[in-house]
């Protein structure tokens, strides 16, 4: 599903990633942990197509991201790719299911196809009676899966999870570990995490440990 071979990345003088190897498969759960600095976030983003590796090759289901660039690399991210942050990033004046439309909509997808999955979606996730809702009437947690639904609204081959606990209380976060496992049983979605949450991390399939830009498992 997902390989990075010999990734490198340099800020200035800085090598914050030293010759990373990753590969993920189809419906794993991988989660990243290691201490701050050691080059998780940065990794996650070059995946992520977020950023650029200095050099290395990245490919996604079989398309080698370097090769893609401008409109075919967002439009790449936008279908394949989600991404869940520490902040949800919801946009505040739209309502949780307009929040999870959006992707949908960016790809020119039907209108009413879309909204019929991100309800469906939100369902779910337990946010029925929720979905009018702006951001700023819902919890944490709330918030936080309306972000999980907005990442798979285009069904995407993987989910990029940025420390995506560390804004929520503990139960919260054992709701969403739970959710995790659950999503990933019920449409073999593809999970890979970073996170500094201990349980979430042992409750995936793998456990990658990132130390002075290096990966080992």
């Amino acid at each position: 599903m997902l390989t990075g071979k010999e990734i490198h990345k340099n800020y200035g003088a800085i090598q914050v990633l030293k010759g990373v190897n990753i590969s993920i498969q189809q419906g794993e759960l991988v989660s990243i942990i290691g201490p701050s600095g050691s080059g998780k976030s940065t990794l996650l983003h070059i995946l992520g197509t977020l950023d650029k590796a200095d050099s290395g090759i990245t490919t996604i289901n079989n398309v080698e991201i370097e090769s893609l660039s401008g409109n075919k690399l967002a439009a790449f991210r936008n279908k394949n790719i989600g991404f869940v942050f520490q902040f949800h990033h919801l946009l505040p004046e739209f309502s949780a299911l307009e929040n999870v439309c959006i992707p949908g909509w960016i790809a020119k997808r039907k209108k009413n196809e879309v909204k019929q999955e991100a309800e469906k979606l939100l369902q779910i996730l337990g946010l029925s009676n929720r979905i009018n809702n702006k951001p700023g009437q819902l919890s944490g947690g709330e918030q936080q899966r309306v972000a999980i639904a907005r990442a798979l609204i285009n069904q995407p081959k993987i989910v990029l999870a940025d420390e995506p606990t560390g804004n929520l209380d503990s139960a919260s976060a054992n709701e969403l570990h739970q959710l995790f496992l659950e999503l990933r049983n019920q449409f073999n979605q593809t999970f890979l995490i970073v996170t500094h949450n201990e349980a979430l991390a042992q409750s995936c399939d793998r456990i990658l440990h990132m130390k002075d830009g290096k990966i080992s498992e």
